[in-house]
This record gives C-alpha cells, structure tokens and sequence, in this order.
C-alpha cells in the first residue's frame, strides 16, 4: 500500500505542483507577459521568479532523493511557458511579447549542491538556495538583453490582462539605483535560501501524510 501511495503522490505532485507552479510564474504580477515590466520591475520579477522555483525544485529534489530532478522541474516549466509564448504568438502578438524566463541554469546548481553534498539537505537550504537568488538576476538580464526594445512593444500592443488599477504610469527603465541585477541578485539570495528551506519542510510533510 505504502509503494502505491508513494507513487501515486510522486505523479500527483508532477502534474498538479509543476504545473500550477508554471501558471503562478507566468502569471507573477504579468512581469512575464509585459516586457517592459519585466525591465521596470526587475528586481521583484528576480524576486518572484527565484522563490517560486527554488521551493517547487528543491521539494521535487528531495521527494525523489535523485539529483537532476530540480532541472527536470525547470525543464517542466520552461516547456509550459514556452506553449503559453505560441498562444499568444499564434494570436498575432509579437515574439518577444512573453518573455519565457531562464530558470534551468539555476536549478542545474541546485542540483549540483544536492549531489556534491551526498544529499545533505541543510546545504542545498544554504547553498543551493544563495546560487538560485543570486544567478537567476544574471542569467535573466542576459536573456532581457537578447530580445526587442521593451518599451516599443509595451506601447505598440494592448496590456489585454492587465487591469486599470495595475497599470503604470509610465515606465521608468534601470530606476532600481545602477544595477537592478545586483540587488535582484542580493535579495534573491536571502530570500530564496527560506523557500528553499520551505520546499526541503513540504517534503518532509508530504511524507507524514503519506504515512498517516
């Protein structure tokens, strides 16, 4: 009974946790779908986007116990934002109108403290969750810097799900001090070590249910 509630916990997990989670970061105050809020609200984008994948990689990493399934959990995501990008693509928006975010490097390094420490949860909270925070920003910008002027797009194409009381202003690029990416990265850091942490509990909760 134990091994058939075990496994059907494992595959429940993967279709109603990876997936939601996919939908809450697309949709993680539309920093995603609006490029030019993704420049403008740069740091709470880093903020959100390496919180929610540190606590869905890291409680995917230790249910299963096997290393790599933090960047499967990425992978996961990457692909359902990717399917949302040619919706929208499809309905006429431009290529660059979603910006799918990079999450797969930095679950790569989760992954890689989780082994390297022979499975040693503490240092995938500490380790693993200052990596995440503090490559997302970079790894992020790089990929901003890739595609068209962001304030082209946003003023050529309606905010369709936006609604009127979270509509900026005007946009105000680079107004986080000099380096949206080095204070994305810095309290990225801190914060995603207590998500991390959050993901290694829900885990260790999981496993109490299934027992109870």
């Amino acid at each position: 009974l134990m091994v058939w509630l075990r496994r059907c916990t494992h595959y429940l997990f993967i279709v109603v946790v990876a997936v939601n989670s996919t939908l809450l970061t697309i949709n993680a105050g539309d920093y995603i779908f609006y490029t030019d809020w993704m420049w403008t609200s740069y740091v709470i984008f880093t903020l959100s986007q390496s919180l929610m994948l540190a606590v869905g990689a890291a409680y995917y990493l230790t249910f299963t116990g096997v290393p790599g399934t933090a960047t499967y959990y990425a992978l996961i995501m990457t692909v359902y934002t990717w399917i949302a990008k040619g919706a929208w693509f499809s309905l006429g928006y431009p290529y660059s109108f979603i910006v799918v975010p990079v999450w797969i490097p930095s679950a790569i390094l989760m992954d890689l403290v989780y082994w390297a420490t022979k499975k040693n949860k503490h240092s995938l909270t500490l380790m693993g969750g200052v990596l995440c925070g503090m490559s997302m920003s970079m790894f992020n910008m790089i990929n901003l810097l890739t595609i068209d002027d962001p304030l082209e797009t946003a003023f050529k194409y309606p905010r369709t799900t936006l609604p009127p009381y979270m509509t900026p202003i005007e946009p105000q690029v680079g107004k986080f001090y000099d380096s949206p990416v080095a204070l994305g990265a810095g309290a990225s850091a801190v914060l995603t070590v207590t998500m991390t942490a959050l993901g290694c509990k829900l885990t260790t909760w999981t496993y109490r249910w299934m027992a109870a």
